[in-house]
């Protein structure tokens, strides 16, 4: 199995930090999961970056993500382009089915993804939801129309919670990150482990204070980054742009079955 996962921060992994500072995220957790069911060492690239619209994506990723030679690439793009206004969510669609043909032209199988919905904490989240929803049902129709699997995040219920989402509302936290993992596993007709599947303990409204706190913590940053044309993922590169060996994870107590000898 050799797995590449392209798209932008949903993808990357961004709201699963890891105490260094690097991101792990749910396409770094699926790799893991692969490897733990098949009880053998995957190879893994994810070539995604925070921040990229779909043409990016398309252009900058998708080509050196089959020069690799895969035999699994998860594809999700359309996000960042559905927060900004006059959004075309008919090109979104055919680019999207132009690049999943190019995957599978070049011998690899390809796993469409829907990201989660944030639009619940989100200022103005209903116009994001409404494209959201439409471009979800595109999705479901091209991976019915070319017969591909389709991991449909957007329309869990679950993921829908506040307690599934870092505080700056649009990325993931690590539970959210887990559910998501375990719904492409199932994608892919793997059973996630039980650990990934409990639901997080739901968390109160924010208060005046903390909805000011969050307004000028992470919508106004956002808002000078589009006034400006900056965006988070500018100088960035790929986490894993080339193979990584992926290991099963070893079974309890199997570090007791080792000799010192053996050490």
């Amino acid at each position: 199995m050799r797995y590449v996962a392209i798209g932008d921060s949903f993808t990357e992994g961004v709201g699963d930090e890891r105490p260094d500072g690097s991101v792990r995220g749910w396409a770094d957790l699926v790799a893991q999961g692969i490897a733990d069911a098949t009880g053998e060492p995957i190879q893994y690239a994810n070539l995604a970056i925070r921040g990229r619209l779909l043409a990016p994506i398309i252009a900058e990723q998708l080509g050196p993500a089959l020069a690799l030679g895969p035999t699994l690439v998860s594809f999700n793009g359309g996000g960042n382009d559905m927060l900004r206004p006059g959004t075309d969510l008919a090109w979104i669609g055919a680019e999207t089915e132009r690049a999943l043909l190019r995957i599978r032209e070049a011998g690899a199988e390809p796993l469409l993804l829907a990201g989660a919905n944030p639009t619940a904490g989100l200022p103005g989240g209903a116009r994001v939801r409404a494209k959201g929803d439409e471009l979800v049902r595109l999705a479901g129709a091209i991976a019915e129309r070319l017969g591909i699997r389709f991991a449909d995040n957007w329309s869990d219920p679950v993921l829908a919670g506040p307690q599934y989402w870092s505080p700056d509302r649009l990325h993931l936290a690590p539970v959210g990150h887990h559910r998501v993992a375990a719904n492409v596993l199932r994608a892919l007709e793997i059973a996630p482990p039980r650990a990934w599947q409990i639901e997080a303990e739901p968390i109160p409204r924010p208060t005046r204070r903390e909805q000011l706190a969050y307004t000028r913590e992470h919508v106004v940053p956002w808002v000078k980054r589009r006034l400006t044309g900056r965006s988070s993922g500018d100088g960035r590169s790929a986490k894993y742009a080339e193979w990584t060996w992926i290991v099963p994870t070893p079974p309890a107590g199997a570090e007791a079955e080792v000799s010192p000898h053996d050490a």
